[in-house]
């Protein structure tokens, strides 16, 4: 089941209040998407640490065969 990116923007937005979030369908199918995420709170942190905050914020979407979330890029920086 393919998850509307606005979905997936408000879940990030829900866990980091302070994130910008860009999505980009990267297939035009609602299934393939990159997230382009800019927020505070990965001021400080390695890219994994940051990654693994994200995927947290998902709660569980992209958990194996049973995920909505098929496939999902992230890129994740802390505002200059």
């Amino acid at each position: 089941m393919a998850m509307k990116g606005e979905d997936i923007a408000a879940m990030i937005q829900e866990a980091l209040p302070d994130a910008q979030v860009e999505m980009i369908d990267l297939a035009g199918d609602n299934n393939h998407w990159k997230a382009v995420i800019v927020s505070k709170a990965f001021s400080g942190l390695n890219r994994v640490r940051q990654h693994q905050l994200v995927y947290a914020a998902l709660k569980g979407k992209m958990d194996g065969a049973n995920g909505e979330l098929h496939a999902l890029a992230l890129e994740t920086k802390a505002p200059s």
